[in-house]
C-alpha cells in the first residue's frame, strides 16, 4: 500500500482547476490555517505548485517540498511566487530544524510518503500545536480517479498513523473518492 509517486512527465495534468478543485477546493485547504494566521508552512509533495499558489497568497512563507526536481522545474517555468521556496527533499528527511514550521499540508500526496518515519519527521519540524492538513485519495474510493486503490490509505489508517506519532486529530472524514484530515502536532 502507498508510496506511488506521480510521473513528472504528466505534470501538466496537475494544472487543471476543474479536475483538481473537484476533489479539494482552495477554501477547504486554506480554512484550517486561517485561525493560526498562516505563518511558515510546507506543502509536502508540492508538485507543480497548484495548491502551493493558493496557500501562498495567505502565508508568510511556503516551502514547496517535492522529491522530484522535475516538478520544481515545471513550477519555475510557470512562475513561483516570491514567498515560496522550493525544497528538493523526501518527506522522511526534511531539511528544517525542530519546530521550524507553523503548519504543513499535503494534497493528494500522502499515499506517496506515508510511513512512520515520514510522519515522525513531520511532527519534528512542526512547532508544538502546529497544524497538519491532509487531503488524499481514499482506499474506500472506487479507483476511477487517482492512483490504484491498493496504493491508497483509508482515513482510519491515516488517522491512526498520525495519532501513533502523537498528533491530535481534530477532523477525519471520508469523502467521495478522497479523505480529509486535520491534526495538531504534539
Amino acid at each position: 500500500m502507498g508510496f506511488h509517486t506521480f510521473d513528472a512527465e504528466g505534470a501538466d495534468r496537475l494544472e487543471r482547476p476543474a479536475v483538481r478543485y473537484r476533489w479539494v477546493s482552495a477554501e477547504e485547504l486554506i480554512g484550517p490555517f486561517a485561525a493560526d494566521a498562516f505563518g511558515v508552512l510546507a506543502d509536502l509533495g508540492s508538485g507543480t505548485g497548484f495548491y502551493t499558489d493558493d496557500v501562498a497568497e495567505h502565508a508568510e512563507t511556503v516551502y514547496g517540498v517535492d522529491v522530484q526536481s522535475e516538478m520544481h522545474g515545471y513550477y519555475r517555468e510557470k512562475g513561483v511566487p516570491d514567498n515560496v521556496d522550493l525544497v528538493a527533499s523526501d518527506v522522511s528527511d526534511l531539511p528544517f530544524a525542530d519546530g521550524d514550521l507553523d503548519g504543513a499540508f499535503s494534497t493528494m500526496t500522502y499515499h506517496e510518503f506515508a510511513s512512520p518515519e515520514a510522519i515522525d519527521e513531520i511532527a519534528r519540524v512542526l512547532r508544538s500545536d502546529g497544524r497538519l492538513v491532509v487531503f488524499d485519495w481514499s482506499a474506500d474510493g472506487d479507483g476511477e480517479h487517482g492512483p490504484p486503490v491498493d496504493e491508497r490509505f483509508s482515513v482510519s489508517d491515516a488517522r491512526d498513523a498520525l495519532a501513533e506519532a502523537g498528533f491530535d486529530v481534530e477532523r477525519a472524514e471520508t469523502r467521495t473518492e478522497t479523505f480529509a484530515l486535520v491534526a495538531r502536532a504534539p
